[in-house]
């Protein structure tokens, strides 16, 4: 059990003393990025183990063993051709994928440490997914280049390619749903049964740029049945695919409390992560916040301190007890302002008790 008990310990003691770099006293990973953490996920649910990887602008992939007690062991680390834009676990625990800018997707053996490339793009590949269908399984990348491409990873040539409007910008997967948003604020359903195919076009209930789109899943069926949208505008959008329209909404987050001079400050939902078993829902800004927030209660359940950086990326691990996010420059207002001398961090945190939907009196 993961918690703030366990967590309790002298190694962390040390860690929580350093003011505005851990105003959450969570649990530091050792060893993290030495460049803006672009990708974080955990290993699957078919290992025991907890294995966490974080990709990043300076082209390295790490992984660390995550204890329950909270102690993070560095495994190994691959270095890319370009920055990492996406990580994805194959199902069995065993491979990681890795979408770079260089073009290329790597698949890294953990048991071996080896590398090979398994999917080529002709632009920059923003995003990577493992599709495990009852009759098939295969990689999905969406590309910069304009197109979304499904690979048998034994074969060098996709078996499936999917021409696009705009360049991929943000994409997820729960079998059998894909959603596939691109520039210019465009949505895309797939259906991935028998083979990936299109199931709708949606307009965007956002006014701007999207940065992240995770899906949920029906709590009573556990059958993915919407997603949320995060955009630019510190702004998410609840989308359930096949209920009324009556159920989709949209709450504001990530903005300053109250206006300075007549103005709010609004920052970027950078990522979101939906909890297993609560399907209650994690979102982090450039504003250097988290929020825990329940999507059926439309309420928050839980703000965080403010860090003195953006945080980039965020994950829930497979059984719902580890919180993990990434402190980093996220160079929404350029390269002028990035700072060298600071550093960038990966926190782990206790969540379970903290993402539980509240029992209405």
């Amino acid at each position: 059990m993961f918690s703030q008990n366990t967590l309790g310990n002298s190694a962390f003691a040390s860690t929580a003393q350093k003011g505005t770099t851990n105003p959450n006293k969570d649990y530091e990973v050792t060893a993290p990025p030495e460049d803006s953490i672009s990708a974080l996920a955990f290993s699957p649910p078919s290992i025991p183990q907890n294995f966490l990887i974080a990709g990043s602008w300076d082209s390295q992939v790490r992984c660390w063993d995550v204890e329950m007690s909270g102690k993070t062991n560095p495994k190994s680390m691959q270095t890319m051709g370009g920055p990492v834009l996406d990580v994805c676990w194959h199902d069995d625990g065993t491979k990681v994928f890795i979408a770079s800018v260089d073009k290329q997707v790597k698949c890294w053996d953990l048991a071996s440490n080896q590398t090979i490339q398994v999917a080529a793009h002709d632009g920059p590949v923003k995003t990577c997914h493992w599709v495990k269908a009852s009759n098939y399984t295969c990689l999905m990348t969406g590309s910069w280049d304009k197109t979304l491409k499904f690979w048998d990873t034994r074969t060098p040539h996709p078996m499936m390619t999917i021409n696009l409007n705009e360049r991929v910008y943000c994409a997820d997967v729960d079998y059998p749903m894909a959603v596939v948003s691109t520039a210019g604020r465009g949505i895309t359903i797939y259906m991935l049964e028998g083979k990936p195919q299109e199931f709708r076009k949606v307009d965007s209930p956002l006014k701007f740029q999207h940065r992240v789109v995770a899906i949920f899943k029906d709590k009573t069926t556990k059958q993915p049945t919407g997603y949320a949208l995060g955009s630019v505008e510190g702004r998410v959008a609840i989308q359930y695919v096949t209920a009324g329209p009556k159920d989709n909404f949209t709450f504001k987050c990530h903005r300053s409390n109250g206006a300075q001079n007549g103005f709010q400050e609004i920052y970027a939902v950078n990522d979101i992560a939906f909890h297993p078993e609560h399907g209650t829902l994690a979102t982090v800004g450039s504003d250097g916040t988290f929020s825990f927030w329940d999507k059926d209660a439309r309420t928050k359940l839980k703000p965080s301190e403010q860090m003195d950086q953006s945080i980039t990326k965020c994950a829930i691990n497979s059984n719902g007890q580890i919180f993990a996010y990434a402190v980093s420059y996220d160079w929404s207002k350029g390269h002028e302002y990035y700072n060298t001398s600071k550093k960038n961090y990966i926190f782990l945190r206790p969540c379970y008790d903290e993402l539980k939907p509240r029992v209405s009196s």
